[in-house]
């Protein structure tokens, strides 16, 4: 995979981890639902590697115990410790204004995540930041990461060839979702997987705040016509 020489005209971003600080919200919602129900809890690492993967299929694979029949209600007692976080959650310092500078340059912005329709919805309505974004794709629309299906519908609605664009995400399911789709990969070292285990997923490169990842896409944007 080669970038072309002006540079990428996409830039895809994942939600939970990259731009919003809601890492350690996800992991008390996994462990306190965990607690309603008598489950063993997952110990936080093991609960943040789950992120960015649906909902059902993180609970899955972070609470091994767990029974399909219990999944409902395992499901509604996340929801609920979950929500009664959100109104604290924010957005990374200086995510904002990193988006702002994208798309003043003409990058088309976009936001590939595990989150529902719903809750990425209530979000960019909680943060205002929803009109950079050309488009959205959430797990509950298409299959969920790595498989390659958000970016690969997010390039074709807009029309980039996959030399041009590039997935942000903080994690490897995000890392290996660029790679099954063709495209180049960013990992943040700030969010839920540590940077050895997004180091071996080959990316573009590494970067360990929001300032790092605005001085990396800075010099690599196409300056497109909006």
């Amino acid at each position: 995979m080669t970038r072309p020489a002006e540079g990428y005209s996409l830039i895809v971003f994942d939600w939970d981890g990259t731009l919003m600080d809601s890492t350690p919200t996800i992991i008390a919602a996994i462990q306190a639902a965990c607690r309603d129900l008598g489950l063993p809890a997952p110990p936080d690492e093991a609960a943040a590697w789950v992120i960015g993967l649906s909902l059902q299929d993180a609970l899955l694979a972070a609470v091994p115990t767990l029974q399909q029949s219990q999944v409902p209600d395992f499901v509604a007692r996340y929801r609920f410790h979950y929500l009664t976080r959100d109104p604290q959650l924010k957005l990374f310092d200086g995510a904002e204004q990193v988006l702002a500078s994208l798309a003043e340059r003409g990058a088309r912005l976009a936001v590939a995540t595990g989150k529902s329709r719903a809750g990425l919805d209530r979000a960019l309505k909680a943060t205002g930041i929803g009109h950079y974004f050309d488009t959205t794709r959430c797990a509950d629309e298409t299959f969920s990461k790595p498989h390659p299906a958000m970016l690969l519908e997010i390039m074709r609605e807009l029309d980039v060839d996959p030399a041009g664009a590039v997935m942000v995400g903080d994690t490897s399911h995000d890392l290996h979702m660029a790679r099954n789709a063709g495209i180049h990969g960013v990992g943040v070292t700030y969010g839920a997987h540590a940077r050895e285990e997004l180091a071996s997923c080959g990316p573009q490169a590494l970067v360990g705040s929001v300032r790092e990842l605005d001085a990396w896409l800075s010099g690599r944007v196409a300056a497109l016509a909006r």
